[in-house]
């Protein structure tokens, strides 16, 4: 099997319709996580967003990855409700500003999209690792992407160290009491079901380290 190292970003859409493709076929999961601890309609709201995002790239003809990101930013950040739209908004919007121009995706620009989205996300909201939120998620992913580079990894087992990672960290906040959110309210009640946000940000990074992975080992 032969691989790649970079993909070009032209016809980089497919990362975005695998997006929207997970989301829905998760929708109704994310809201029966939410139920346990929160509202209920984080799967309706994620849903609905990039259900929308899908709309505006078939009507505008989307194909690079840079206008695709762009249509899932305005549709997260002016759509939906709640405080998640404005979180993945701000997290997408990283990867429209860094692949926007550019020709081709590879481990390094993949990397600096990763890290921007992540201090985004953590600059625009207050959770931090350990109080139950995608935080969980997103901090040791981005962790292990950037470790595994830096350990002379090549692009693909970046992406799987990162999605691994993701899921460890989603599978981590079902034994931890929420500090932050709605589910705080709960107080020790949280405990005994992983958060929603983290489980739909595992979701997001797996469907986007599988998309790349394909392309790369076909």
């Amino acid at each position: 099997m032969t691989t790649v190292v970079s993909l070009p970003l032209s016809d980089g859409r497919f990362i975005v319709d695998d997006l929207v493709a997970t989301i829905r076929a998760n929708r109704d999961q994310l809201s029966e996580i939410d139920a346990a601890t929160g509202d209920g309609d984080h799967g309706i709201n994620m849903a609905k967003g990039f259900a929308l995002c899908a709309e505006r790239m078939d009507a505008e003809d989307v194909r690079g990855a840079g206008e695709a990101f762009e249509a899932l930013t305005m549709a997260l950040m002016g759509d939906i409700g709640g405080s998640m739209g404005p979180l993945y908004g701000s997290f997408f919007l990283e990867f429209q500003l860094a692949f926007t121009g550019r020709d081709t995706l590879d481990a390094a620009l993949f990397g600096q999209a990763l890290a921007a989205g992540v201090a985004s996300v953590q600059e625009l909201g207050s959770a931090k690792v350990g109080d139950k939120t995608l935080m969980d998620t997103l901090v040791p992913a981005e962790a292990a992407y950037r470790q595994t580079l830096a350990e002379g990894g090549d692009f693909i087992e970046a992406l799987a160290a990162m999605s691994a990672a993701a899921e460890r960290g989603k599978d981590s906040t079902k034994d931890m009491q929420a500090r932050i959110g709605r589910a705080a309210r709960l107080g020790e009640r949280s405990i005994g079901t992983v958060d929603a946000g983290a489980t739909s940000c595992f979701l997001i990074l797996k469907s986007m380290a599988d998309s790349i992975t394909r392309r790369l080992a076909p």
